[in-house]
Order: structure tokens, then sequence, then C-alpha cells
């Protein structure tokens, strides 16, 4: 005779795995070091400090948009 197999157990087990694999793959994914995070963020403050400092600031005549 073969043994009685709990379903219930069976299937939260099976969910679990999945779980866990979906958790792995998600910190595959998504997942970084704070250093990691701390040099993209020193990154982009550079590339905005950049992009500020070679900003070309309007004239007047070009701000009330007449025909001078």
């Amino acid at each position: 005779m073969s043994n009685v197999v709990n379903l219930n157990k069976f299937r939260k087990q099976k969910a679990k795995a999945a779980r866990v694999k979906q958790a792995e793959t998600n910190r595959r994914l998504h997942g970084r070091t704070k250093a990691e995070r701390a040099r993209e963020a020193q990154q982009r403050k550079q590339l905005e400090a950049g992009v500020d400092g070679a900003r070309l600031e309007p004239t007047p005549s070009t701000e009330e948009g007449g025909d001078s």
C-alpha cells in the first residue's frame, strides 16, 4: 500500500518554493549594494552640476519675445 499524502502541505511547500525562487530572481534583478547606490547618486549629482554649469541664461530680448 502507498503512503497517504497531505495535499495541503504539498501545495504549501510548492508555493513556498516558488516564492523563494521569485525572491532570488528579484534580488538579482533589482538588488544593489549601498556602495553601488551611493556611487550612482554621486555620478547623477556630478552630471546635474555639469549640465547646470553649462546652461545658458536667456537674454532680455528673447525673454519678452518681442521683435526689436
